[in-house]
């Protein structure tokens, strides 16, 4: 059965069996995953392999009604994998055996059964880690060594020790999860890249302001934090985002961060225009994009702060996203 799902590319290419020719045809140098969500036939996954040897930056994506893993004894070289969206379905990971040990991205998303991470022993050479509430020998993610990007979705840590072998971790995602005690941040990695978004009990920052290599800061959503830290020792800190951050009105501790060059508000319509008014004191400060959830105050504030809104707002490249 084959269906049309051309409004995905040129990011993502769909595949089906019985494959054809149209889904084999030359990739879109811009596209950054091939997905299928049925499961296909031994030969399919051959010729798939095959044909995706040629492109060592793609990853493969498998979610939808896709049962098992086995059928990656197919692909011995991909480098990018992803198996989420499988939650009624996916039974174990031990097919994760069959991928190369130097794998370079892996995702791996939440199942209806919690599922042993111990497959993921063997990929020494993994950069980039995505996982949702996969917390079963959690202890593994310790052994990573090569990590450079780590998210950790719907997972709670008793604290953030189990990231302190990993020294080379330049990105941090906590999304969901109940993780709340970041005292150990600053000894994690040499952190450039840290997001916050709707952790559970989370209300205190004061470990975010002791990263001395924390480049791009993402807030989101964080109920409980009413105060943003003194930023003064972030001499690295170039980029901020703050969305949803309700309980903080107070902006002027952005005033201390030496290097904050662009600083993006969304869904901030708690704030008035002279809240963000203050931020005109900043030396470096060059783009700000204000989102107050009303054109009056967004306009109010651009007169206050007349500066760009054209920033470059995108994640770094080594943050855990396909680029």
């Amino acid at each position: 059965m084959t269906f049309d799902v051309d409004w995905l590319e040129p990011a993502v290419r769909e595949v089906a069996s019985p494959l054809t020719a149209k889904m084999l045809r030359p990739l879109d140098p811009r596209c950054h995953t091939v997905q299928f969500s049925t499961p296909l036939k031994d030969d399919d996954h051959r010729i798939l392999g095959e044909w995706l040897s040629a492109y060592p930056a793609v990853t493969l994506r498998a979610y939808g009604s896709v049962p098992d893993l086995e059928w990656l004894r197919f692909y011995p070289q991909l480098r990018r994998f992803s198996a989420d969206a499988l939650y009624d379905y996916l039974e174990s990971f031990d097919g994760l055996r069959h991928l190369r040990p130097d794998l370079q991205a892996l995702t791996l998303g939440s199942t209806r059964r919690t599922l042993s991470l111990q497959a993921l022993t063997r990929f020494t050479g993994l950069r980039r880690l995505y996982l949702e509430k996969q917390t079963k020998d959690i202890d593994v993610v310790a052994g990573l060594t090569s990590l450079t990007s780590l998210t950790l979705r719907s997972i709670t840590l008793p604290d953030l020790s189990l990231l302190l072998p990993l020294t080379g971790l330049r990105a941090l995602d906590l999304k969901l999860g109940g993780t709340r005690d970041l005292a150990l941040l600053p000894r994690v990695g040499k952190l450039e890249y840290l997001e916050l978004w709707m952790v559970r009990g989370l209300d205190d920052l004061t470990p975010v302001a002791e990263v001395p290599t924390l480049r791009h800061l993402f807030l989101q959503a964080l109920k409980q934090v009413t105060a943003l830290p003194d930023l003064s020792r972030l001499a690295r800190l170039d980029t901020v985002h703050l969305e949803t951050m309700k309980g903080v009105t107070d902006l002027r501790p952005l005033l201390t961060a030496p290097a904050l060059r662009q600083l993006s508000l969304v869904d901030m319509g708690h704030l008035q225009p002279a809240d963000v008014g203050v931020l005109a004191r900043h030396p470096r400060l060059r783009f700000l994009n204000a989102g107050l959830n009303s054109d009056k105050k967004n306009r109010a504030v651009r007169e206050l702060v007349p500066l760009s809104s054209d920033g470059d707002w995108r994640k770094p490249a080594f943050v855990n996203e396909d680029d």
